[in-house]
């Protein structure tokens, strides 16, 4: 196995300001450069607006994150907490004095909750001691709430006995008896249960909130959306596996009166999820998500409205083709504003809480999670493909955003980013496909350029008008090449009927779509047929494979990253794809056998660059070790890059640097970069 940390080591040191001025395309060298904006909020009177920027140290390969503040006008920012260590989850008192957030400081073992008062001089005290951690806060009245992952049975001391037993033990071994055993990028302790506690935000002992109703919060995943609590205290709505079946959990939302000891499941008769529980501000009605075909992660999410009076539900959003999420209520319980997934861009809507109306509010580029204040003050972050997320206040009413923050702006000064834009073609049977179109720098149309095709993962999200990271579009066209993202049959926020139309058929329609795209390309007195390269990651990774095993495929090479390329070993995944819904191999091993990638060996002859990270759960990396074997096999020209600290993606500042790099090199090898 070759190392390769001191073939990038020209690339680990900070860039100096002669570089800098110098640097004229988006490398991922500058895309590490980068700070990075979490989702802000608003205090609930609108006079303090935080947010999380993450920031890398790339010659120590690690980011720490810092909450900082925006002035409400635009005119100023600064940092609220110390810079080197790490801070999440920032949430407001009711009075909005004080702000509670999760770092793990001094000596503390695991993520803890601070408080910081926001009207005065003060460093941040600690509030929580928990062996095992918090996350998922929230503050109403006069606790704060969180999540914690517990040995039930064992109070805080016992506790603090195991996890040291645990990590001083010496045998490595873990056993299972039932599913989960892993989620995306860890195993999943199949002693310990995730539930809600509260302290008071004065201090004092934990209370615990849902133990005592033994009834534990998902076992795979937990967040702040998991749960939530009435203004007045008294209820949780949360959610929790409302069967006994842990390989296909029935994700319901349950109700409890806090100390009651009593449940209610308000959703027994829907198999599918129903998920995000909110109460409104005025704590008569608790909203949630529900979907209604059960094994299919991208249904339709539509937004329910649950009556605490009346015990009655009803759909607000039954006839509106979109999914509801990223979503919270207006102040005064009348309405919602959203981040709305909508024709491949993330557009913040306003949804009636009385009659279902939507109206539009932001058009083009993305928004985040919006944040709103008791005075209206609406924030979010926006990003674009040029721009990274930045901190705005939107005006409702219109749509019009103030930028508040001036982060990266340094940076991106002598940046020239290119140009893209949205463009519709005739896919499968004819059907409009969208597709970004991203040019390099300088791209001259009398010119011949080199296409790479990429296709994106899921499948059913959708690549929307955002800046990535992992696969900057903008970073590839820079190289010199026409870079495109077609959203595909099976990509979401086109409607039901467009993201259901590939089960369980993963194969055919979007395989015809990049074909298509490619033609549509091909057509273009600007591209140059001769160099076409294509790759994707994930779905991405498998539609890759598929088009690997298509006699005479249009592409002199590919680039294929944590592939499904077998759909019998996906089994071995945290995600089995279609067994729930459609069936396991065993029972209708046809249609397995007519969209597995590895039945297509026998045509393999293109050049190809595998890519696999060994903490990946959510596609074991036996698939693109079985890819690349596969291929050397056959002695087709192959290349197998193996990342043992990285899961489903590759999140290290050095590992990403070097990933960039052999893509690049890979790519250029087949199809030489720049106008001709």
């Amino acid at each position: 196995m070759k190392k390769v940390g001191i073939l990038i080591l020209c690339l680990l040191m900070p860039m100096t300001s002669a570089f800098a001025e110098q640097t004229k395309t988006l490398s991922a060298e500058v895309l590490w450069q980068l700070k990075r904006i979490g989702s802000p909020i608003v205090s609930p009177q609108g006079d303090h607006i935080i947010a999380a920027v993450t920031e890398y140290d790339i010659p120590e390969d690690k980011g720490t994150t810092q909450l900082w503040s925006f002035a409400k006008d635009g005119s100023g920012q600064r940092a609220l907490t110390a810079k080197g260590l790490r801070a999440s989850e920032p949430v407001f008192s009711p009075d909005g004095k004080t702000l509670a957030f999760v770092s793990k400081r001094d000596k503390d073992e695991a993520g803890q909750i601070y408080l910081l008062p926001m009207n005065g001089p003060g460093e941040a005290q600690r509030l929580t001691e928990v062996p095992g951690g918090v996350h998922g806060i929230k503050w109403v009245g006069e606790h704060i709430y969180f999540i914690s992952r517990i040995f039930p049975g064992k109070d805080w001391e016992q506790m603090t006995e195991q996890l040291k037993a645990d990590k001083d033990d010496k045998v490595s071994a873990h056993q299972w008896n039932a599913l989960p055993y892993s989620h995306f990028d860890h195993w999943i302790d199949e002693e310990r249960e995730a539930h809600v506690f509260r302290i008071s935000a004065k201090g004092g002992d934990v209370e615990a909130v849902t133990q005592p109703l033994k009834k534990q919060l998902p076992r795979s995943s937990q967040n702040a959306g998991s749960y939530d609590i009435d203004p007045s205290e008294r209820w949780i709505a949360f959610n929790s596996n409302g069967s006994a079946n842990q390989v296909d959990p029935k994700i319901d939302v349950f109700l409890a009166k806090i100390g009651s000891g009593k449940y209610e499941n308000l959703t027994p008769n829907n198999q599918a999820p129903d998920s995000e529980p909110k109460f409104s501000p005025d704590g008569k009605t608790l909203a949630f998500t529900r979907q209604l075909i059960h094994g299919f992660y991208g249904d339709t999410s539509s937004l329910v409205l649950f009556d605490m009076d009346k015990r009655s539900e009803r759909v607000v959003t039954k006839d509106w083709d979109r999914s509801v999420s990223k979503y919270l209520w207006t102040p005064d319980s009348k309405g919602f504003y959203a981040s709305i997934a909508d024709a491949a861009t993330n557009r913040i809507y306003y949804i009636n809480a009385k009659n279902g109306q939507v109206r539009q509010v932001t058009n083009n580029t993305d928004f985040g999670k919006p944040s709103i204040a008791k005075d209206g003050t609406l924030v979010a972050a926006n990003q674009s493909f040029l721009h990274p997320a930045r901190v705005v206040k939107i005006d409702s009413s219109n749509g019009k955003i103030t930028r508040l923050d001036s982060f990266n702006d340094d940076v991106l000064a002598n940046v020239d980013m290119g140009t893209y834009e949205s463009v519709t073609y005739k896919g499968y049977n004819g059907d409009d496909i969208q597709m970004w179109v991203h040019y390099p720098p300088g791209f001259d149309k009398t010119k011949k350029y080199p296409l790479m095709m990429l296709i994106h993962g899921g499948p059913h999200g959708a690549i929307s008008d955002s800046f990535h990271y992992r696969w900057n579009a903008q970073t590839f066209s820079s190289w010199g090449y026409v870079t495109a993202w077609p959203n595909f049959h099976g990509s979401g926020s086109f409607g039901q009927k467009f993201t259901d139309s590939i089960n369980p058929d993963w194969k055919n329609k979007s395989l015809e779509d990049i074909y298509k795209a490619t033609d549509w390309f091909k057509s273009k007195d600007w591209i140059d047929s001769e160099r076409l390269v294509a790759g994707g990651g994930s779905y991405g990774g498998y539609l890759s494979s598929i088009i690997l095993g298509q006699k005479d495929n249009p592409f002199n090479a590919l680039f294929i990253h944590a592939a499904v390329y077998n759909m019998y070993s996906q089994m071995a995944g945290d995600f089995a794809v279609h067994s729930t819904r459609f069936g396991s191999f065993w029972e209708k091993p046809e249609i397995y056998k007519s969209i597995s990638p590895h039945y297509g060996a026998a045509n393999f002859d293109t050049p190809t660059l595998v890519i696999h990270g060994q903490l990946d759960q959510r596609v074991p990396v036996g698939q693109g070790f079985e890819l690349f074997r596969t291929l050397q096999t056959k002695g087709i020209e192959s290349r197998m890059i193996y990342f043992p600290d990285e899961n489903h993606w590759v999140l290290k500042p050095n590992n990403s640097i070097y990933w960039y790099g052999q893509v690049k090199d890979w790519m250029t090898r087949f199809a030489e970069p720049g106008g001709k």
